[in-house]
């Protein structure tokens, strides 16, 4: 691990307004997560998670605070600029797989090639190694409605791996997923982090959370703990 983080988060602040009120959702939040960690954010519902998640994304930015991301700081970046440093730095894998319907398995993992502007005959070649890398290379011209949820989980999770992102961020990965898929998947999350890849998982699942190296907990909107697993809750 170098002793840069790769996300920096310094005491920040999310509110919304609700009429006339600012409603606190996150009350001054700081962490820092180093590259290759595998970190997995829980707490309840209300807790500031799912909005710790979208800033971490870079999917909505904070009220007050800093976020440097891989030495960037994107807290105050306009919308544009997110959305660049979204396709280039993160990987997102979400409970609803999102895949779209009438590409194929391999079609969806190169899409965010497309945007990129990396040519045919490259994006397929590329997609098809990071399906590989799910075991899902049989599947590569099957639609999403010819797949078990599993293999579209697997599909979602080629496609965040496809840019090199900096960081996977995934949200409820297996919240649709019976008890063998959800393993199979999270054994797939633990091959990813292994190669270097750097995950934070967001789960309100104490045994899908126990598969990361440390845990980070919300209560509130602010960090209640946050403390490295030992290596037992991990031999899975």
């Amino acid at each position: 691990m170098t002793n840069t983080p790769i996300i920096r988060l310094e005491d920040i602040r999310k509110s919304y307004i609700m009429g006339k009120q600012a409603l606190p959702v996150l009350k001054g939040v700081s962490l820092d997560i180093f590259k290759n960690e595998y970190v997995a954010l829980m707490g309840p519902s209300g807790s500031g998670k799912s909005t710790l998640m979208n800033i971490l994304g870079c999917l909505d930015s904070p009220t007050a605070g800093k976020y440097i991301l891989n030495g960037q700081d994107v807290s105050k970046m306009p919308d544009d600029d997110l959305a660049d440093v979204r396709n280039i730095e993160i990987g997102f894998v979400f409970q609803q797989f999102n895949l779209l319907p009438r590409l194929t398995a391999l079609e969806n993992v190169a899409l965010p090639l497309v945007y990129a502007g990396v040519p045919k005959k490259l994006r397929q070649e590329r997609a098809m190694e990071v399906l590989k890398k799910v075991n899902l290379e049989d599947r590569s011209h099957h639609k999403p409605n010819e797949l078990s949820g599993g293999q579209a989980q697997r599909v979602a999770i080629a496609r965040a791996l496809i840019n090199n992102p900096s960081l996977i961020l995934a949200d409820e990965p297996t919240g649709n997923l019976d008890t063998k898929t959800s393993i199979e998947i999270m054994d797939i999350f633990t091959q990813i982090q292994s190669t270097g890849n750097t995950v934070v998982l967001v789960t309100h699942e104490e045994d899908i959370a126990n598969y990361a190296y440390r845990i980070v907990r919300l209560r509130d909107g602010i960090i209640e703990s946050d403390r490295q697993q030992t290596s037992a809750a991990m031999s899975h």
